[in-house]
């Protein structure tokens, strides 16, 4: 094989990918679909709940009503008082966990710190981490947990505050499992059972995904699907 031979292979496999995206990127649609989780159950029927919803565009369609994160107010790291205006008009990351956790919360704040890292200079994402330990989670021992994960002020909040209106959020806002299985001489990884999911959720407050924070390849899936739903609200 010719050295003129050996050049046009090599510029084909180095040209080919490169003009594939740039096909893919100008001259294609994205036709990913994002679902929407956790529809309005009809009491009557049994069967999703149907009502108007409004579109980007202002018209309004009868379509599926879903569940929208309900309103809160907690106690971030800072100790200051937040609610739900820090997610308004944000794609945000929710998860559970607890500062004395050995076991699942250190492998999935590691990974938060990774999607944290990827979007990093993207203020409309934000990440909200809920202690389901608040009596022992003050803002102190937040503090030092967001710090030991490198969390960016202002975008990876931690949070604590009244342990029954946390344990609400997680099992009627998010449908995630919160026991406290008072366990009081025990092990605390005993005593605090939580789900090792993350939720992704758009800037309406609807879920738009759940994924394994334990499992990298499914906060990969996360990051990808975060990218689609940054996407899909950039072609509103």
């Amino acid at each position: 094989m010719t050295k003129t031979q050996k050049a046009g292979i090599l510029l084909t496999t180095l040209l080919v990918p490169a003009l594939l995206y740039v096909f893919l990127r100008f001259f294609t649609e994205n036709h990913y679909v994002l679902p929407r989780f956790l529809p309005k159950i009809d009491s009557t029927r049994g069967e999703p709940l149907l009502g108007p919803v409004k579109l980007a565009d202002g018209s309004v369609v009868t379509d599926t009503v879903y569940n929208i994160i309900p309103p809160f107010s907690l106690i971030d790291q800072d100790g200051k008082t937040v609610d739900q205006s820090i997610v308004k008009g944000k794609i945000y990351v929710a998860s559970f966990f607890f500062t004395r956790c050995g076991t699942v919360c250190p492998r999935i704040s590691s990974q938060l710190t990774r999607v944290q890292d990827i979007f990093r200079a993207n203020p409309s994402i934000v990440f909200l981490s809920h202690s389901v330990d608040p009596e022992h989670d003050r803002p102190a021992q937040l503090k030092a947990y967001a710090k030991k994960y490198e969390a960016i002020p202002g975008k990876w909040y931690f949070l604590t505050g009244n342990k029954a209106d946390i344990y609400k959020l997680a099992m009627r806002g998010y449908y995630l499992p919160a026991v406290d299985a008072g366990v009081k001489d025990g092990n605390p990884d005993e005593t605090f059972i939580h789900s090792e999911k993350l939720v992704l959720v758009d800037k309406q407050g609807i879920v738009r995904g759940f994924y394994d924070g334990t499992d990298k390849e499914d906060v990969d899936r996360l990051v990808l699907e975060i990218r689609v739903l940054l996407d899909i609200y950039s072609k509103e």
